[in-house]
Protein backbone atom coordinates (compact mmCIF):
# COMPACT_ATOMS: atom_id res chain seq x y z
CA UNK A 1 0.00 0.00 0.00
CA UNK A 2 1.27 3.56 -0.61
CA UNK A 3 2.45 4.66 2.74
CA UNK A 4 2.65 8.15 4.78
CA UNK A 5 2.69 10.63 2.17
CA UNK A 6 1.94 13.66 3.78
CA UNK A 7 4.83 14.42 5.89
CA UNK A 8 7.76 13.06 2.69
CA UNK A 9 5.73 15.18 0.29
CA UNK A 10 6.19 18.28 2.43
CA UNK A 11 10.10 17.42 2.70
CA UNK A 12 10.43 17.20 -1.10
CA UNK A 13 8.03 20.42 -1.70
CA UNK A 14 10.82 22.12 0.13
CA UNK A 15 13.65 20.96 -1.52
CA UNK A 16 12.28 21.34 -5.16
CA UNK A 17 11.67 25.34 -3.83
CA UNK A 18 15.18 25.48 -3.60
CA UNK A 19 16.45 23.89 -6.47
CA UNK A 20 13.88 26.69 -8.09
CA UNK A 21 15.67 29.51 -6.31
CA UNK A 22 19.11 28.38 -7.21
CA UNK A 23 18.04 28.13 -10.74
CA UNK A 24 17.26 31.90 -10.94
CA UNK A 25 20.93 33.42 -9.66
CA UNK A 26 22.82 30.35 -9.69
CA UNK A 27 23.07 30.07 -5.99
CA UNK A 28 20.08 29.29 -3.42
CA UNK A 29 19.85 31.89 -0.49
CA UNK A 30 21.11 31.37 2.88
CA UNK A 31 18.67 32.59 5.69
CA UNK A 32 20.20 35.24 7.00
CA UNK A 33 22.10 37.13 3.87
CA UNK A 34 22.15 40.78 3.69
CA UNK A 35 20.85 42.46 0.28
CA UNK A 36 22.87 41.99 -2.94
CA UNK A 37 26.11 43.96 -3.33
CA UNK A 38 26.09 46.35 -6.12
CA UNK A 39 28.34 45.79 -9.02
CA UNK A 40 29.92 48.81 -10.77
CA UNK A 41 28.90 51.66 -11.67
CA UNK A 42 29.39 53.30 -14.73
CA UNK A 43 29.50 57.54 -14.36
CA UNK A 44 27.56 59.31 -16.59
CA UNK A 45 30.33 61.79 -17.08
CA UNK A 46 31.80 58.70 -19.48
CA UNK A 47 28.79 58.50 -21.16
CA UNK A 48 27.56 55.70 -19.44
CA UNK A 49 24.03 54.73 -17.60
CA UNK A 50 23.57 56.85 -15.00
CA UNK A 51 24.11 55.66 -11.43
CA UNK A 52 21.06 53.36 -9.86
CA UNK A 53 20.63 53.08 -6.02
CA UNK A 54 20.70 49.51 -4.91
CA UNK A 55 17.89 47.94 -3.47
CA UNK A 56 17.11 46.99 -0.13
CA UNK A 57 14.60 44.41 -0.72
CA UNK A 58 15.95 41.63 1.08
CA UNK A 59 16.49 38.14 -0.91
CA UNK A 60 13.28 35.63 -0.55
CA UNK A 61 14.44 32.76 1.60
CA UNK A 62 13.08 29.56 0.97
CA UNK A 63 11.36 27.94 3.98
CA UNK A 64 12.84 25.35 5.65
CA UNK A 65 11.06 21.87 6.76
CA UNK A 66 11.72 20.89 10.36
CA UNK A 67 13.51 17.88 11.12
CA UNK A 68 12.33 14.74 11.06
CA UNK A 69 13.28 11.85 13.60
CA UNK A 70 14.29 9.00 11.52
CA UNK A 71 13.22 6.65 14.15
CA UNK A 72 10.78 6.50 16.81
CA UNK A 73 10.59 4.40 20.55
CA UNK A 74 7.18 2.99 20.64
CA UNK A 75 7.09 0.90 23.79
CA UNK A 76 3.86 -1.54 25.32
CA UNK A 77 2.39 -3.55 27.93
CA UNK A 78 -0.13 -5.19 28.76
CA UNK A 79 -3.16 -4.78 31.72
CA UNK A 80 -3.21 -2.37 34.04
CA UNK A 81 -6.09 -2.11 37.20
CA UNK A 82 -5.70 -0.76 40.70
CA UNK A 83 -7.41 -3.65 42.59
CA UNK A 84 -6.21 -5.08 45.87
CA UNK A 85 -2.95 -3.69 46.62
CA UNK A 86 -2.78 -1.43 43.60
CA UNK A 87 -6.04 0.68 44.88
CA UNK A 88 -3.86 2.58 47.73
CA UNK A 89 -1.58 3.67 45.62
CA UNK A 90 -4.13 5.77 43.93
CA UNK A 91 -3.88 8.21 47.00
CA UNK A 92 -0.61 9.97 45.41
CA UNK A 93 -1.35 9.38 41.89
CA UNK A 94 1.94 11.42 40.72
CA UNK A 95 3.88 8.22 41.61
CA UNK A 96 1.19 5.34 41.81
CA UNK A 97 2.78 3.72 39.38
CA UNK A 98 6.23 5.22 38.87
CA UNK A 99 8.85 2.79 40.34
CA UNK A 100 7.77 0.27 37.78
CA UNK A 101 7.09 1.94 34.58
CA UNK A 102 11.34 3.38 33.74
CA UNK A 103 10.51 1.55 30.13
CA UNK A 104 7.36 3.48 28.88
CA UNK A 105 8.34 6.82 30.13
CA UNK A 106 12.18 6.46 28.40
CA UNK A 107 10.03 6.01 25.19
CA UNK A 108 8.34 8.44 22.47
CA UNK A 109 5.02 6.73 22.88
CA UNK A 110 4.17 4.18 25.37
CA UNK A 111 0.48 2.50 25.57
CA UNK A 112 -0.84 0.02 27.79
CA UNK A 113 -4.26 -1.92 28.90
CA UNK A 114 -6.33 -0.10 31.23
CA UNK A 115 -8.71 -3.30 32.24
CA UNK A 116 -11.04 -1.68 34.77
CA UNK A 117 -13.76 0.62 34.54
CA UNK A 118 -13.38 4.32 35.91
CA UNK A 119 -15.56 5.95 37.91
CA UNK A 120 -17.35 5.76 41.22
CA UNK A 121 -21.02 4.92 40.86
CA UNK A 122 -23.15 2.19 39.30
CA UNK A 123 -23.46 -1.16 39.93
CA UNK A 124 -21.45 -4.43 38.97
CA UNK A 125 -22.55 -6.26 35.90
CA UNK A 126 -24.95 -8.84 36.63
CA UNK A 127 -23.40 -12.41 36.04
CA UNK A 128 -20.16 -11.08 35.98
CA UNK A 129 -17.57 -13.20 37.76
CA UNK A 130 -14.84 -10.50 38.13
CA UNK A 131 -15.61 -6.74 38.42
CA UNK A 132 -13.03 -3.78 38.78
CA UNK A 133 -13.73 -0.33 39.09
CA UNK A 134 -11.14 2.44 39.89
CA UNK A 135 -11.45 6.35 40.49
CA UNK A 136 -10.79 9.03 37.53
CA UNK A 137 -7.62 9.46 39.60
CA UNK A 138 -6.10 5.79 37.56
CA UNK A 139 -6.29 8.31 34.41
CA UNK A 140 -3.93 10.66 36.27
CA UNK A 141 -1.57 7.84 37.49
CA UNK A 142 -0.88 6.42 34.19
CA UNK A 143 -0.36 9.84 32.77
CA UNK A 144 2.37 10.49 35.40
CA UNK A 145 3.77 6.95 34.74
CA UNK A 146 4.82 8.64 31.38
CA UNK A 147 2.47 6.45 29.33
CA UNK A 148 0.66 8.19 26.75
CA UNK A 149 -2.08 6.41 25.33
CA UNK A 150 -4.53 3.66 27.26
CA UNK A 151 -7.06 1.15 25.60
CA UNK A 152 -10.04 0.53 27.09
CA UNK A 153 -11.66 -1.40 24.34
CA UNK A 154 -11.53 -5.14 26.89
CA UNK A 155 -14.18 -7.37 29.07
CA UNK A 156 -13.69 -4.74 32.08
CA UNK A 157 -14.22 -1.42 31.04
CA UNK A 158 -18.18 -1.45 31.76
CA UNK A 159 -17.97 -3.64 34.71
CA UNK A 160 -20.05 -1.48 36.57
CA UNK A 161 -22.43 -0.88 33.87
CA UNK A 162 -23.17 2.45 31.11
CA UNK A 163 -24.11 4.77 34.13
CA UNK A 164 -20.57 5.87 34.52
CA UNK A 165 -20.35 6.55 31.47
CA UNK A 166 -20.99 10.69 31.20
CA UNK A 167 -18.65 10.56 34.56
CA UNK A 168 -15.97 8.56 31.99
CA UNK A 169 -16.52 10.90 29.32
CA UNK A 170 -15.52 13.49 31.46
CA UNK A 171 -12.46 12.25 32.80
CA UNK A 172 -10.97 11.60 29.61
CA UNK A 173 -11.82 15.13 28.54
CA UNK A 174 -9.97 16.81 31.23
CA UNK A 175 -7.06 14.27 31.11
CA UNK A 176 -6.47 14.93 27.27
CA UNK A 177 -5.76 18.41 27.68
CA UNK A 178 -3.66 17.98 30.79
CA UNK A 179 -0.12 18.37 31.73
CA UNK A 180 1.23 14.97 31.29
CA UNK A 181 -1.54 14.23 29.29
CA UNK A 182 -3.51 10.81 28.30
CA UNK A 183 -5.20 9.49 25.23
CA UNK A 184 -7.85 7.27 25.92
CA UNK A 185 -9.03 5.26 22.55
CA UNK A 186 -11.23 1.71 22.41
CA UNK A 187 -14.42 3.19 23.72
CA UNK A 188 -16.63 6.01 22.74
CA UNK A 189 -19.76 8.00 22.76
CA UNK A 190 -20.55 5.99 19.56
CA UNK A 191 -18.84 3.48 17.78
CA UNK A 192 -16.99 6.32 15.32
CA UNK A 193 -15.52 7.50 18.30
CA UNK A 194 -14.57 4.25 19.67
CA UNK A 195 -12.67 3.35 16.71
CA UNK A 196 -11.36 6.80 16.87
CA UNK A 197 -7.69 6.39 16.86
CA UNK A 198 -5.01 8.41 19.44
CA UNK A 199 -2.62 10.50 17.40
CA UNK A 200 1.12 11.77 18.76
CA UNK A 201 3.57 13.50 16.86
CA UNK A 202 6.98 13.11 17.68
CA UNK A 203 8.72 16.26 16.19
CA UNK A 204 6.96 15.60 13.09
CA UNK A 205 6.01 11.55 12.98
CA UNK A 206 2.88 10.85 13.67
CA UNK A 207 1.98 7.53 15.70
CA UNK A 208 -1.91 6.60 15.61
CA UNK A 209 -3.10 3.73 17.78
CA UNK A 210 -6.15 2.10 17.53
CA UNK A 211 -7.70 0.03 20.35
CA UNK A 212 -10.26 -3.02 19.85
CA UNK A 213 -12.22 -6.07 21.19
CA UNK A 214 -12.71 -9.25 20.75
CA UNK A 215 -12.70 -10.97 24.17
CA UNK A 216 -16.70 -11.47 23.23
CA UNK A 217 -15.09 -14.60 21.35
CA UNK A 218 -14.07 -16.54 24.65
CA UNK A 219 -15.36 -19.20 25.78
CA UNK A 220 -13.80 -18.65 28.81
CA UNK A 221 -14.90 -15.19 29.65
CA UNK A 222 -18.19 -13.66 30.60
CA UNK A 223 -20.46 -12.16 27.84
CA UNK A 224 -19.20 -8.73 27.19
CA UNK A 225 -21.21 -8.13 23.47
CA UNK A 226 -23.51 -6.27 24.52
CA UNK A 227 -21.23 -3.68 25.31
CA UNK A 228 -20.52 -2.75 21.38
CA UNK A 229 -20.52 0.60 20.61
CA UNK A 230 -23.23 1.65 17.86
CA UNK A 231 -24.05 4.11 15.66
CA UNK A 232 -25.94 6.15 18.33
CA UNK A 233 -25.05 4.03 21.37
CA UNK A 234 -22.17 4.43 23.68
CA UNK A 235 -19.87 1.70 24.46
CA UNK A 236 -16.65 -0.29 23.41
CA UNK A 237 -15.29 -0.93 19.90
CA UNK A 238 -16.05 -4.36 19.18
CA UNK A 239 -13.85 -5.95 16.60
CA UNK A 240 -16.17 -9.68 16.26
CA UNK A 241 -16.91 -8.11 12.84
CA UNK A 242 -13.75 -6.40 12.05
CA UNK A 243 -14.87 -4.20 9.41
CA UNK A 244 -14.97 -1.04 11.09
CA UNK A 245 -11.41 -2.01 12.98
CA UNK A 246 -10.02 -2.43 8.77
CA UNK A 247 -11.36 0.69 8.06
CA UNK A 248 -10.34 2.54 11.03
CA UNK A 249 -6.78 1.34 10.05
CA UNK A 250 -7.04 1.90 6.56
CA UNK A 251 -8.09 5.61 6.87
CA UNK A 252 -5.05 6.08 9.99
CA UNK A 253 -2.62 4.63 7.56
CA UNK A 254 -3.44 7.14 4.63
CA UNK A 255 -2.01 10.09 7.05
CA UNK A 256 -0.13 8.68 9.91
CA UNK A 257 3.58 7.52 9.75
CA UNK A 258 3.12 4.82 12.34
CA UNK A 259 0.01 2.84 12.92
CA UNK A 260 -0.28 0.05 15.95
CA UNK A 261 -3.37 -1.54 16.63
CA UNK A 262 -4.18 -3.03 20.56
CA UNK A 263 -6.34 -5.87 20.59
CA UNK A 264 -7.82 -7.97 23.90
CA UNK A 265 -8.07 -11.17 22.12
CA UNK A 266 -7.49 -14.65 22.51
CA UNK A 267 -8.26 -17.29 25.49
CA UNK A 268 -7.33 -16.65 28.65
CA UNK A 269 -4.31 -18.73 30.24
CA UNK A 270 -3.49 -19.69 26.68
CA UNK A 271 0.34 -19.56 25.19
CA UNK A 272 -0.10 -19.76 21.98
CA UNK A 273 -2.55 -17.40 19.73
CA UNK A 274 -6.27 -19.14 18.54
CA UNK A 275 -6.27 -19.44 14.85
CA UNK A 276 -8.68 -16.33 14.45
CA UNK A 277 -5.57 -14.33 16.23
CA UNK A 278 -3.80 -15.60 13.52
CA UNK A 279 -5.77 -14.36 10.76
CA UNK A 280 -6.53 -11.14 11.68
CA UNK A 281 -3.06 -10.09 12.70
CA UNK A 282 -2.60 -11.29 8.48
CA UNK A 283 -5.27 -9.12 7.72
CA UNK A 284 -4.57 -6.01 9.88
CA UNK A 285 -0.60 -5.85 8.54
CA UNK A 286 -2.30 -6.16 4.77
CA UNK A 287 -4.49 -3.52 5.58
CA UNK A 288 -1.65 -0.77 6.47
CA UNK A 289 -0.82 -1.81 10.75
CA UNK A 290 2.80 -1.54 11.41
CA UNK A 291 2.45 -2.93 15.16
CA UNK A 292 -0.30 -5.09 16.01
CA UNK A 293 -0.25 -5.94 19.79
CA UNK A 294 -2.26 -7.34 22.60
CA UNK A 295 -3.57 -9.26 25.78
CA UNK A 296 -6.79 -10.54 27.72
CA UNK A 297 -5.10 -14.21 27.81
CA UNK A 298 -3.09 -12.79 31.23
CA UNK A 299 0.12 -14.34 30.04
CA UNK A 300 2.68 -13.52 27.58
CA UNK A 301 2.38 -15.22 23.60
CA UNK A 302 4.71 -14.61 20.97
CA UNK A 303 6.37 -11.61 19.34
CA UNK A 304 7.86 -11.38 15.82
CA UNK A 305 7.67 -10.82 12.31
CA UNK A 306 4.77 -11.06 10.47
CA UNK A 307 5.35 -9.78 6.57
CA UNK A 308 5.82 -6.39 6.68
CA UNK A 309 4.21 -5.77 9.93
CA UNK A 310 5.54 -6.83 13.66
CA UNK A 311 2.95 -8.82 16.21
CA UNK A 312 3.27 -9.44 20.03
CA UNK A 313 -0.27 -11.37 20.53
CA UNK A 314 0.06 -11.46 24.23
CA UNK A 315 1.76 -9.06 26.65
CA UNK A 316 0.22 -10.25 29.79
CA UNK A 317 -0.32 -8.52 33.17
CA UNK A 318 1.69 -5.49 33.76
CA UNK A 319 0.10 -3.67 36.99
CA UNK A 320 -2.18 -6.51 38.19
CA UNK A 321 -3.46 -7.57 41.80
CA UNK A 322 -1.95 -11.25 41.94
CA UNK A 323 1.15 -12.72 41.17
CA UNK A 324 -0.03 -16.38 40.26
CA UNK A 325 0.32 -18.79 39.34
CA UNK A 326 3.75 -18.21 37.57
CA UNK A 327 2.92 -17.40 34.20
CA UNK A 328 0.44 -14.64 34.77
CA UNK A 329 3.50 -12.83 36.94
CA UNK A 330 6.00 -12.90 34.38
CA UNK A 331 5.80 -9.82 32.54
CA UNK A 332 7.70 -6.89 30.84
CA UNK A 333 7.49 -4.02 28.30
CA UNK A 334 8.36 -4.35 24.88
CA UNK A 335 10.05 -1.70 23.14
CA UNK A 336 10.09 -1.21 19.59
CA UNK A 337 12.22 0.81 17.59
CA UNK A 338 10.60 1.82 14.06
CA UNK A 339 11.81 3.78 11.32
CA UNK A 340 9.13 5.59 9.69
CA UNK A 341 8.52 4.86 5.72
CA UNK A 342 11.46 5.94 3.54
CA UNK A 343 9.40 7.37 0.51
CA UNK A 344 5.03 6.85 0.18
CA UNK A 345 5.81 3.76 -1.74
CA UNK A 346 7.10 2.29 1.52
CA UNK A 347 6.12 0.82 4.75
CA UNK A 348 7.60 1.88 8.05
CA UNK A 349 9.60 -0.70 10.23
CA UNK A 350 10.60 -1.94 13.43
CA UNK A 351 13.84 -2.04 13.12
CA UNK A 352 14.56 -3.26 16.57
CA UNK A 353 12.86 -4.97 19.76
CA UNK A 354 13.83 -4.90 23.29
CA UNK A 355 11.89 -6.93 26.23
CA UNK A 356 12.57 -5.67 29.48
CA UNK A 357 11.54 -8.63 31.38
CA UNK A 358 9.79 -8.44 35.24
CA UNK A 359 8.07 -10.31 37.13
CA UNK A 360 4.81 -9.06 39.28
CA UNK A 361 5.51 -8.97 43.08
CA UNK A 362 2.67 -9.06 45.93
CA UNK A 363 2.37 -4.92 45.83
CA UNK A 364 0.92 -6.04 42.28
CA UNK A 365 3.87 -4.13 40.31
CA UNK A 366 6.56 -5.37 37.91
CA UNK A 367 9.41 -5.67 39.41
CA UNK A 368 13.45 -6.27 37.80
CA UNK A 369 14.74 -9.65 37.34
CA UNK A 370 18.20 -11.44 38.07
CA UNK A 371 20.18 -12.78 35.62
CA UNK A 372 18.75 -16.21 35.30
CA UNK A 373 15.40 -15.15 35.22
CA UNK A 374 16.65 -12.80 32.00
CA UNK A 375 17.78 -16.09 30.88
CA UNK A 376 14.71 -17.88 31.14
CA UNK A 377 12.40 -15.27 29.98
CA UNK A 378 14.23 -15.59 26.56
CA UNK A 379 14.27 -19.15 26.08
CA UNK A 380 10.45 -18.27 26.90
CA UNK A 381 9.72 -16.08 24.48
CA UNK A 382 11.94 -18.28 21.44
CA UNK A 383 9.30 -21.22 22.39
CA UNK A 384 6.47 -19.05 22.10
CA UNK A 385 7.34 -17.14 19.04
CA UNK A 386 7.71 -20.53 17.42
CA UNK A 387 3.89 -21.86 17.88
CA UNK A 388 3.10 -18.25 17.08
CA UNK A 389 4.37 -18.81 13.60
CA UNK A 390 6.40 -15.40 13.67
CA UNK A 391 9.42 -14.96 12.75
CA UNK A 392 12.20 -14.04 14.85
CA UNK A 393 14.16 -10.60 13.64
CA UNK A 394 13.17 -7.40 12.34
CA UNK A 395 13.31 -5.46 9.30
CA UNK A 396 15.74 -3.12 7.61
CA UNK A 397 14.97 0.39 5.76
CA UNK A 398 11.82 0.64 3.90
Amino acid sequence: MSRKGPRVRSVTAVAAALLVLAGCDGTASDEGAGPPTPGPVSSSASGGAPPTTPSTTPPTVAPTAPPVPDEVVIAVAGDVHFEGALRDRLAEPATALAPATRALAAADVAVVNLETSVGDGGRPEPGKRFTFQAPASALSALAAAGIDVATMANNHALDYGRAGLPELFAALGTIRGADPPLDVVGIGRDARAAFRPARVDVDGVVVATIGATLAATDPTADPTGQWAATTDSAGTADAVDPARLLRSVERADADADVVLVYLHWGIQGEACPTARQRALARTLVDHGADVVVGSHQHRLQGDGRLGEGYVAYGLGNYAWYTPSPSTAADTGVLTLTVRPAATPAHRASVVRAVWEPARIGTDGLPQPVNDQARADFRTQLQALRGCAGLLSGVRGRG
